[in-house]
């Protein structure tokens, strides 16, 4: 019943209907920026396989990560206490807008990565093409609305004066880039599905370096350029998603991985019942902070800014489950697509455990440098002293959190999004009445505390789902 890696599969199969073969193959692993050799993820060791997958991955986040520390470092160091506020804010309605592109290349992460492994390389690239015109029409949408509703954004928040006027600013100036950043995230899923990770690596390194000297330029207004304050710091964040896109769409073009056409309906709705589960799941994590950020104002400014100095410094230690995620959802998605289920189970957890050990060191860093850490984006001793608590605390979290990426990137990569969506979601609206009864108690280390265990639970949670296994008879 075995099956070679290098036979064809048949046009007409679909992936959910093919027979099952676990057996790992021989043939080494080719991952390139110019071509994908067949077979595709799918042979070799697998604990080599993704790391050559995840570190470019890394490496892409982190310069976006690097970026908009730099981002923060600016903000809070020459606007103040409350421009860091204002950008904090402003961040848990950029994760929603985020959470919904994320719609998007999720889905396309699946279906492209699953075409990939049954060798039907021009599906892939016709359903990339799909992907990137429904990101368009999406992204208008948010544009509009958000433009619309801005000011209602942060009444909801229940921000001070001086933070919304700073937030709107920020924000505003965010949401006209909408398409970019949608595109962005779709262009990066289409690389890693087809197994290439290196291509974004090299892109970001140019846009990001290009956008990190624009970024005091345009804050402070340097030399002849205006002084935009914190309006510069997101147009800074647009200019590297538009160098990013433009060039990544260039790229994906020339080595045949998308073909545009009248979109069709089949890959619209597959993208987007594979994605939406997980969007949702972002809109709602979104959503769950922009109601905590009302408990947390009630201890001030230094406590809404020292949510934004413990996320950014969490996501130092994100930043490699994010690449390790999106290597597993690719070795996952071509794996089943090849019909080889164990493999595909392993890789999970082989990706698991590297992240787990990054964990580890990210969480002492945090519990032994958290002083040093907040110092490093404001001088202000308030905020120095809450971002350090909220660190200290997080630290427990940080130990789990990987898992959760990884594993959730796993389940999304079979195209199995649904469980993990009704798991995390469960555990994070749970946060809202957590931390209002804990922040009565305890203040605001009580609101830290609740942040930190629930974390702590969905990583757990997320290596039940994947022990359990459902994930392996979904179709794509």
């Amino acid at each position: 019943m075995s099956t070679p890696a290098a036979v064809r599969l048949p046009d007409e199969a679909p992936a959910g209907s093919l027979p099952i073969e676990g057996r790992d193959g021989l043939t080494p692993v080719s991952v390139t920026g110019e071509h994908i050799a067949v077979p595709v993820l799918v042979s070799g060791p697998l604990a080599s396989t993704i790391l050559r997958v995840a570190l470019p991955a890394v490496g892409s986040t982190f310069l976006l990560i690097f970026f908009i520390s730099a981002d923060a470092y600016w903000v809070g160091t020459r606007i103040g206490p409350e421009g860091l506020a204002a950008v904090s804010t402003s961040i848990f309605w950029v994760w929603a807008i985020v959470s919904l592109s994320e719609m998007v290349s999720v889905g396309i992460t699946a279906v492209a990565a699953r075409r990939h492994g049954e060798r039907r390389r021009d599906l892939a690239a016709r359903a990339v093409g799909d992907a990137i015109m429904y990101t368009l029409a999406l992204s208008l949408l948010v544009t509009i609305f958000g433009r619309i509703f801005l000011r209602e954004m942060f009444g909801v928040e229940h921000t001070s004066p001086e933070v919304t006027a700073l937030g709107m600013q920020y924000l505003g100036t965010y949401l006209w880039g909408a398409s970019l950043v949608f595109c962005f995230f779709t262009v990066d899923a289409s690389f890693r599905a087809s197994g290439d990770t290196r291509t974004p690596l090299a892109l970001l390194v140019v846009s990001v370096t290009a956008a990190l000297a624009l970024d005091p330029v345009l804050i402070l207004g340097l030399g002849p350029a205006p002084r935009l304050g914190i309006a510069g710091a997101a147009v800074s964040m647009l200019v590297t998603r538009f160098v990013t896109t433009v060039a990544g769409i260039t790229l994906l073009a020339r080595r045949g991985l998308v073909k545009f056409g009248v979109p069709t309906w089949h890959n619209i709705a597959s993208i987007t019942r594979v994605g939406l589960p997980t969007s949702l799941t972002g809109i709602i994590f979104s959503l769950v902070y922009v109601l905590l950020t009302r408990t947390t104002t009630k201890f001030g400014v230094p406590a809404v800014a020292a949510l934004g100095v413990g996320h950014r410094v969490e996501s130092w230690t994100f930043t490699v489950a994010i690449g390790f995620g999106a290597a597993a959802a690719a070795v996952v998605g071509q794996n089943l697509g090849a019909r080889r289920v164990d493999r595909a189970r392993r890789a999970g957890w082989i990706a698991t455990g590297f992240v787990t050990a990054v964990g580890c060191v990210g969480a002492a860093l945090e519990y032994f440098c958290a002083v040093p850490f907040a110092r490093f984006f404001t001088s202000d001793a308030a905020v120095i002293a809450e971002g350090a608590r909220y660190l200290r605390i997080g630290a427990l979290s940080t130990l789990f959190a990987g898992a959760e990426v990884v594993l959730e990137g796993s389940l999304g990569g079979a195209g199995d999004t649904l469980p993990p969506m009704i798991t995390s979601t469960t555990l994070t609206v749970l946060r809202v009445p957590l931390a209002a009864w804990a922040a009565d108690r305890w203040g605001a280390p009580g609101i830290w505390w609740v942040l930190s265990i629930t974390a702590l639970g969905r990583g757990v949670a997320m290596s039940a789902l994947w022990k359990w296994r459902n994930w392996a008879a979904r179709a794509v």
